[in-house]
């Protein structure tokens, strides 16, 4: 699946750029001028990684950060922090909000390209390896396959890209309205009880118990992937 980076610039032209270069580079790319409609974004579609520019309109990213951080959904997305404060103190301030990196302005494309990926392979492995294993579950993308406890485990196309992604953050609890735009895309319009029906038919397919079920539901809440490695 493609990554879905928010980039978070109130420099059009740099936000422009950092678009182009990131769709170039393969990524699915949204913009957010300020950290207020940042966090709105966010709130909409759980993105995989974040390019957060320090000095915003209406709320600093610094205190995007600190909010990102408090937060169970959003704790763990990786934030890769754009600043033209290059002092020592700052990049601790920084690193100790809760950002993954740090980078200073001005920048080399190519220099902020690498340390997304390796961001990404590091936070996010998920997004990069073709074969992921959680728990018993093996899944392979480039033979469309998914294996339990050796086991072939026949999906249908929705059921396969639904357990995909919940393998790529395994213990985050998800939203229906959030697995709907991560799954089936934010400009189709799906019930959110679809969710229930697919996560139904993944257990399914699964051959799940009450004892060895992969998927948590969450009441209120959604659902979750908690298993173990």
């Amino acid at each position: 699946m493609t990554p879905h980076v928010l980039v978070v610039e109130d420099e059009d032209s740099l936000a422009t750029l950092l678009q182009y270069n990131l769709q170039k580079e393969g990524y699915d790319v949204a913009l957010a001028g300020d950290g207020e409609e940042a966090l709105l974004l966010v709130d909409e579609r759980l993105p995989d990684l974040i390019v957060l520019d320090w000095m915003l309109p209406k709320i600093s990213g610094i205190e995007v950060c600190r909010r990102l951080r408090q937060r169970n959904e959003t704790r763990n997305v990786p934030i890769i922090m754009l600043t033209a404060r290059g002092e020592e103190s700052d990049r601790v301030r920084g690193l100790d909000t809760g950002a993954d990196d740090y980078v200073v302005k001005p920048f080399s494309m190519t220099e902020l390209t690498a340390r997304i990926r390796a961001v990404l392979r590091r936070l996010r492995p998920g997004l990069a390896e073709d074969r992921v294993r959680r728990g018993d579950i093996l899944i392979d993308r480039v033979a469309h396959r998914v294996k339990r406890s050796g086991q072939e485990v026949h999906l249908g196309p929705t059921e396969f890209r639904l357990l995909d992604y919940l393998m790529q953050h395994p213990g985050r609890v998800f939203s229906r309205e959030q697995l709907l735009d991560a799954v089936w895309g934010s400009d189709v319009y799906v019930e959110a009880r679809t969710v229930d029906v697919h996560i139904g038919r993944l257990r399914k397919a699964l051959g799940v118990s009450e004892t060895d079920d992969p998927i948590r539901t969450v009441r209120s809440a959604g659902y979750s992937l908690d298993v173990e490695g």
